[in-house]
């Protein structure tokens, strides 16, 4: 993002199957980053029922979508110009 943007060096977008789901991916990579002291720049409700959660770390901005949702607003095709970075399945969270 950093090339084509002022405010953040990445986004990472995903999106889940229901609001419940959205909402446990918020609270797993904030308690996992909490781990490492890293805070996201504002608290969101723990039950939000948006469709849509913006975590806020300064250089990385995570968007959490209800699938449906990921889709209409279609991040992705708003920031084309930036450039995509796919993580490998062998770094991906393990519980």
């Amino acid at each position: 993002m950093r090339p084509i943007s002022s405010f953040c060096d990445y986004f990472v977008i995903l999106s889940g199957a229901s609001l419940r789901q959205i909402n446990a991916l918020a609270k797993t990579i904030r308690e996992d980053l909490d781990k490492y002291r890293i805070d996201s720049l504002f608290r969101v409700c723990s039950n939000d029922e948006s469709g849509w959660i913006v975590l806020d770390f300064s250089t990385v901005v995570a968007h959490i979508f209800y699938k449906p949702l990921r889709e209409f607003y279609s991040l992705e095709r708003l920031w084309s110009d930036a450039k995509r970075v796919r993580i490998p399945r062998t770094l991906h969270h393990k519980r």
